[in-house]
């Protein structure tokens, strides 16, 4: 019983840790994988490209076989475009279809379904008229096997405009679309979709440019569903969505200000709304002459931009000026946040089909009215966008600048998410974070510690069990002794049991299945002799093997006569002669009776050595279940 007792404190140590990390990883998979999936980290394309940028792409797949192509997240725009092959005509680079992000042949899509020719809905306030060709089809986030999110029957429009964008885009905006060929009935968003379909924790993203003037060029970063604080430095500042749905990303600005001039470039404040589909920055007309006079900036009327010409290039990178949005929920007064601008986020490109070749332009625009205030990819590229939407709130964070920082990827929960108790704005502090992880953890050792005990409680029952019913044998009382030595001086003739090709009433040993393999095994219960014990000269006393009592059975007075264990195979007629010649005397008897208890211990170990590891096998197994 002690070695039973031993073996099984260390069956129990070895399952505390199994059990505590198999419940905490069970229950981390079961909330990832069925209430709360993990946020999605939209795949950059590793491009840096456009004619106005360069800009920080990100990768897609459109249709059946699936196209790659490369596009721009844009915050505006509830449908996804992509560029056709009508975006290249006969007068544009030879290099055009890969240098806007790859063109998207609809008729060899197998998934593509037909809409109708209708209005992008973006830009229009600025002046764009642009048109698509829309239809549904496949979308899935990242390159091909990149493993990528998907969802069948996305709105995507074809493209073939110059103007309003180089690349297509990714819509952000999860609003779902009418269309007049569709009454009355709404036509689900990409991000809507994702949700709907369980792929992301909560109808939300976050969003950042990405910079190529800071260290080796640092890629964009989109997070549908959660955030990346690597990414930005923190500030207690919330944005409430803007009553307008069509510019709902709405922000005070409440001074702009340089450090090359005294002179502030925006002192009375204004409201702007945040869109990444374009890169420019439209502010009031005064405010634009204030840019200027602070940094020699010429408006041409023809393009409608501020080309800088090298002269002015050079100087402007050596003075490497700053300017600082001040942004807050109002146009004056209250919290408010800075996201600053070096020069060199302004320092950007422009080609075809604005100018012939290239040239340095600076991404500022004169906006004729309050509604065409707009702050495009040139300003994200410092700041960091996060969009709740289930909240209706959003935020704008500075960017944070670390060298080999490491993604910290951390989900926004949904509003109707039960298995969380932070249900406010978003995103939370560091402090809530580290509270969510504790939760889980906590969540974890508790149920770790259920089985343990759970385990624990079975091996006591089970070895306490065991002990019952295999107690010390009775010894035979003086009546049953006689009666025995009795029957033994008796001899009896039976016949003798011959195995071809194996010794004198030799049996082949089999493992026993599964199921048997659970203590010593028991004679059939209609045997009488099995049940009893046989007495050599004296008291036998209970024999021990390992620490445990073995109960000892004698062999029936009729068994055969054991060889010697020199004896080979008998020969024919020496077959004959013992089946007709009577058995031996008691002695005889004896002698067989003990050989007969060594070849049982024997047999018993082997069956004992193949239930022990069994047993211990299905206690380690039935321990680590989680019910």
């Amino acid at each position: 019983m002690k070695a039973l007792g031993h073996g099984g404190i260390r069956l129990l140590l070895a399952c505390v840790p199994l059990a505590t990390t198999y419940a905490h990883t069970r229950n981390i998979e079961r909330r990832n994988g069925n209430t709360v999936p993990a946020p999605v980290v939209a795949g950059v394309s590793q491009y840096w490209e456009g004619n106005d940028g360069p800009w920080s792409s990100f990768a897609i797949q459109v249709g059946k076989t699936a196209q790659n192509v490369r596009v721009f997240p844009s915050t505006a725009s509830t449908t996804t475009w992509v560029v056709e092959n009508v975006g290249c005509p006969s007068d544009a680079p030879s290099n055009c279809e890969d240098s806007r992000g790859g063109a998207f042949n609809k008729n060899t899509s197998l998934t593509w379904v037909p809409n109708s020719i209708f209005e992008i809905g973006i830009g229009e306030n600025l002046g764009f008229d642009v048109f698509g060709d829309f239809g549904f089809d496949t979308v899935t986030l990242g390159w091909l096997g990149s493993g990528g999110p998907t969802v069948e029957h996305s709105i995507v429009a074809g493209i073939g405009d110059t103007t309003l964008t180089w690349l297509g885009v990714l819509a952000l905006n999860p609003r779902p679309t009418n269309f007049s060929t569709f009454v009355n009935n709404p036509q689900v968003s990409f991000i809507q979709a994702l949700r709907n379909q369980n792929a992301i924790p909560s109808v939300s993203w976050s969003y950042t440019a990405g910079a190529s003037y800071r260290f080796n060029k640092v890629f964009g970063s989109l997070v549908i569903g959660g955030y990346d604080t690597s990414r930005f430095t923190y500030s207690n500042m919330t944005f409430p969505f803007y009553e307008d749905i069509s510019r709902d990303l709405l922000v005070g600005i409440q001074k702009i200000t340089s450090d090359a001039t005294t002179t502030p470039l925006l002192s009375d404040g204004v409201f702007a709304f945040i869109d990444s589909t374009i890169p420019y920055i439209y502010l009031p007309l005064e405010t634009c002459q204030e840019f200027e006079k602070a940094f020699g900036l010429i408006w041409n009327s023809t393009r409608e931009l501020y080309l800088v010409n090298s002269t002015l290039h050079s100087s402007l990178l050596k003075t490497n000026p700053n300017i600082t949005f001040t942004l807050g929920t109002t146009a004056s007064g209250g919290d408010t946040v800075d996201i600053i601008l070096p020069y060199a986020a302004f320092d950007l490109n422009v080609s075809w089909p604005y100018v012939s070749d290239t040239s340095y332009y600076y991404p500022l625009k004169r906006a004729t009215n309050s509604t065409q205030y707009t702050l495009g990819r040139a300003f994200l590229q410092e700041a960091y966008l996060i969009a709740d939407y289930e909240r209706s709130n959003f935020s704008v964070f500075p960017c944070k600048w670390e060298a080999n920082a490491q993604s910290t990827i951390v989900a926004i929960p949904s509003i109707n998410d039960t298995t969380t108790s932070n249900n406010t704005t978003t995103p939370a502090t560091p402090h809530s974070a580290k509270s969510s992880i504790s939760v889980g953890l906590i969540v974890g050792i508790v149920i770790g510690a259920l089985v343990v005990i759970a385990i624990a409680a079975f091996l006591i029952w089970y070895f306490f069990r065991r002990r019952l019913c295999c107690g010390k044998p009775s010894e035979l009382d003086a009546d049953e002794t006689a009666r025995i030595a009795a029957a033994a001086t008796t001899p009896q003739v039976q016949p003798l049991k011959v195995v071809p090709g194996g010794e004198l009433d030799s049996t082949d040993i089999h493992e026993l299945p599964g199921h048997h393999k659970f203590g010593v095994l028991e004679a059939p219960g209609d045997v009488e002799a099995y049940a009893k014990m046989s007495e050599m000269e004296g008291e036998v006393p209970a024999q021990m093997h390992r620490g445990r009592v073995r109960e000892v059975f004698e062999m029936d007075a009729v068994m055969p006569v054991m060889p010697p264990a020199h004896s080979t195979s008998p020969s024919s007629s020496q077959r004959q002669l013992m089946e007709t010649q009577d058995l031996p005397a008691s002695g005889h008897v004896e002698a067989m009776e003990m050989e007969s208890r060594f070849m049982h211990t024997e047999e018993d170990e082997v069956r004992q050595s193949e239930a022990g590891p069994g047993i211990s096998r299905l206690h380690v197994e039935e321990g680590g279940l989680d019910r």
